[in-house]
């Protein structure tokens, strides 16, 4: 994995269009895993902060009946 591939909390969340506080809940709760560290800040892959996205969104969806 090269080092143009993983994105801080604030350069994702920047990318995906979404807070960089989101990002560090769901680092905090368990939903999103960085993928290692870059200094002292935790970075991830993009493909992972999608996933976790669309894992939140599927759980909040109602069942329509």
């Amino acid at each position: 994995m090269t080092e143009e591939e993983l994105f801080t909390a604030e350069e994702a969340a920047e990318e995906v269009g979404m807070s960089p506080a989101t990002i560090h809940t769901w680092t905090a709760r368990g939903f999103l895993t960085p993928a290692g560290k870059r200094g002292r800040f935790n970075v991830y892959r993009l493909a992972d902060v999608f996933a976790a996205e669309r894992g939140r969104k599927r759980k909040h969806r109602r069942k329509v009946t």
